[in-house]
């Protein structure tokens, strides 16, 4: 079954027909940066199930690493897929799939550049932004 996602300003669409690779949450330095998070979901999609619907005229990159580039909205900034060439793959950015994925992450990667500030347990939770 088809999944879309998009950009944040939805100047950017696209389609994939299948995650083909578990989804990872990517701790590594460059993520962190480009995302301004502490780590990324992300998903490998062969080339041939994914395709740009809409905005790929607005879409710039920009080579992260030796032969890595990271497709993302010119308007919004939304990271939306990174790619290496010689690569029968993509790695989609899973967050901007409009609906849930429908599998769970299977693994952490990159933890060697895990912040040490980062904690997942006993620290507070909220359903929304905490007011009070």
């Amino acid at each position: 079954m088809a999944m879309q996602g998009s950009c944040l300003c939805k100047a950017v669409v696209y389609e994939v027909d299948s995650l083909d690779m578990p989804i990872s949450h990517c701790h590594c330095a460059t993520c962190q940066k480009a995302h301004a998070a502490a780590f990324v979901a992300t998903a490998g999609v062969m080339r041939e199930h994914f395709r740009w619907l809409k905005g790929e005229e607005v879409i710039a990159s920009f080579e992260s690493s030796q032969g890595k580039l990271r497709h993302f909205c010119s308007q919004c900034g939304s990271h939306l897929m990174a790619e290496r060439e010689a690569a029968p793959h993509v790695i989609l950015r899973v967050a901007t799939l409009d609906d849930g994925p429908g599998v769970k992450p299977q693994s952490h990667i990159w933890l060697s550049h895990d912040k040490s500030w980062l904690e997942y347990k006993d620290v507070p939770a909220y359903d929304e932004w905490q007011t009070d």
